[in-house]
């Protein structure tokens, strides 16, 4: 089964690939954080609208095992709709997240209002990531290192792209993509020892000034580490064209 999850009514099938590096038991932050954008994104709204937040509690490790989901609209209007997405194992709530929306109607912009340029190499100007074992999820993703590197110390910066299907038979959003890549912010800029340290992501926002355009999504990160076994990363998000978001990790540290 080349592909994470199989939705049948409001029950999610989870395929081996959602594993993530911590344990081979727990899904990777990202697994959950795309699937409950999928959901949001298949909630029907007034008018057009596209996903300009999301945001996740990851309240307990999602386990790579079955799911089930609720959904509901906490807000709706003619200009926004505000969604409400909860995970549940056996019956026990493993995420939640709210999922914002804005009415999408182009409007005639200043000239001057562009995309700010990138700063870093593009994802074929790179160096493809050494991968490391034992990380399922990753073994469904391309990435390109620009700055730095993954698990290594200090601020860095990677392209991601992701190569297998999400959800079985259906399409993965640009959005998707985008929330992917933003669960490695930790990861893409660790100021700790992988080897000695775990900075486990308790939550993830992504904010998105506008979809992202084509697979490969860029992660600028740094992370910033508190004395009492707190932290946060964060992240500007780019495509090809430009800077379009930022996503916000809050970590949780401990010595393995």
């Amino acid at each position: 089964m080349d592909f994470i999850y199989r939705i049948d009514g409001d029950h999610v099938i989870t395929t081996p690939h959602a594993a993530g590096p911590w344990n081979a038991t727990m899904q990777h932050g990202s697994a959950p954080s795309a699937l409950v954008t999928y959901l949001a994104e298949q909630m029907p709204t007034a008018s057009p609208m596209q996903v300009v937040r999301v945001t996740v509690d990851l309240l307990r490790p999602v386990p790579v095992a079955e799911l089930t989901f609720t959904t509901e609209v906490l807000r709706e209007g003619r200009k926004i709709q505000l969604c409400g997405i909860t995970l549940l194992a056996n019956g026990v709530v493993v995420a939640r997240a709210t999922v914002l929306k804005i009415r999408s109607e182009p409007q005639s912009l200043p000239p001057e209002i562009v995309d700010p340029p990138l700063e870093l190499p593009g994802p074929d100007n790179g160096r493809p990531l050494v991968r490391r074992t034992g990380n399922a999820f990753m073994s469904g993703l391309s990435t390109c290192v620009v700055r730095g590197g993954l698990m290594t110390s200090g601020p860095g910066a990677i392209w991601y792209r992701l190569d297998r299907p999400f959800v079985e038979g259906a399409a993965t959003s640009q959005v998707m993509r985008a929330v992917v890549a933003a669960d490695f912010s930790n990861g893409t800029s660790a100021m700790l020892s992988f080897d000695h340290w775990t900075f486990l992501n308790a939550d993830l926002t992504v904010s998105l000034a506008r979809p992202p355009v084509g697979d490969w999504i860029l992660l600028d990160s740094e992370s910033w580490i508190g004395p009492d076994g707190t932290g946060i990363a964060a992240s500007k998000l780019a495509d090809i064209h430009g800077y379009f978001g930022r996503a916000v990790q809050s970590l949780v540290i401990e010595k393995r």
